[in-house]
C-alpha cells in the first residue's frame, strides 16, 4: 500500500497501519519534500515521482490511502492516484468507537484514534476523521472533509465536501456547513453557513469569504 504524503499526518497513518498489524508492505509517496536516504526510519521506501507509483501499482499492489490532511490536496491527489489505477481504502483506528447500526463510510476515509461516532452516520469518500472528533447521530459529512481534533458534531448536522472543521469547534444540532467552508478552532455554530467563507469565534461569524 502507499500512503500518500510523508509528514506528520502520513507517520499517524503509519501508526494506525501498525496498530491493525498492517504496515509490512507500506511505501509512501512524496514529490515536494526532500529526504537525503529516500526512506522513513530506514525501512519505508518513499517513491518519488508518479511514474514510480505507477509501477507500484502495477507490480506490487494497487492500494493507496491519503496521508495528507488538506482537504483540496487530499481530492487532487486522490484524483490523481486513481488515474494511475489505485484503489483508495480506508483507514481505521481500532480505538476508535464506531456505532453498530445504519453508518454509511465511504471509501478512502481516515478515522484515528479515540473518535467516537454514533449511528446513522453518512462520512463522505477521502474524509479525514481526527483524534477525539465526536460526531452524534444521523450527521452527514461530504467528501474530503477534515475534522480537527476535538471536533464535536451534534444531532443532524450535514457538513459539504471539502470543509475542514478546527480543533475542538462543536456543530449545533440540525445545523448545515456549506462547501468549502472553513470553521476555526474553538468555533461555537449555531446558525447554517453557507458555502466558501470562513466562520469563527462564540458564537461563530463569518470572517471572510474564500
Amino acid at each position: 500500500m502507499i500512503i500518500i504524503g510523508a509528514g506528520g499526518h502520513a507517520l499517524e497513518i503509519l501508526d494506525l497501519l501498525s496498530e491493525i498489524n498492517k504496515d509490512d508492505s507500506i511505501v509512501f509517496f512524496d514529490n515536494v519534500t526532500p529526504s537525503p536516504s529516500g526512506f522513513i526510519n530506514d525501512k519505508y521506501k518513499i517513491l518519488r515521482n508518479f511514474d514510480d507509483a505507477l509501477q507500484y501499482f502495477n507490480t506490487v499492489d494497487n492500494k493507496f490511502t491519503l496521508g495528507l490532511g488538506s482537504p483540496e490536496i487530499r481530492k487532487n491527489l486522490c484524483v490523481k492516484f486513481e488515474s494511475l489505477g489505485g484503489e483508495i481504502i480506508s483507514t481505521i483506528s481500532p480505538f476508535a468507537k464506531i456505532g453498530l447500526y445504519s453508518n454509511c463510510i465511504d471509501n478512502g476515509v481516515n478515522i484515528l484514534a479515540n473518535a467516537t461516532i454514533s449511528n446513522g452516520v453518512t462520512i463522505g469518500k477521502g474524509t479525514l476523521v481526527y483524534y477525539g472528533c465526536i460526531i452524534t447521530h444521523d450527521c452527514k459529512i461530504g467528501n474530503f472533509c477534515e475534522l480537527s481534533p476535538g471536533a464535536t458534531l451534534l444531532g443532524k448536522c450535514i457538513i459539504g465536501n471539502n470543509c475542514q472543521i478546527g480543533a475542538n469547534a462543536s456543530i449545533f444540532p440540525n445545523i448545515r456547513i456549506g462547501a468549502n467552508s472553513i470553521v476555526g478552532a474553538g468555533a461555537v455554530v449555531r446558525e447554517n453557513v453557507p458555502e466558501n467563507v470562513m466562520v469563527a469565534g462564540v458564537p461563530a461569524v463569518i470572517k471572510k469569504n474564500l
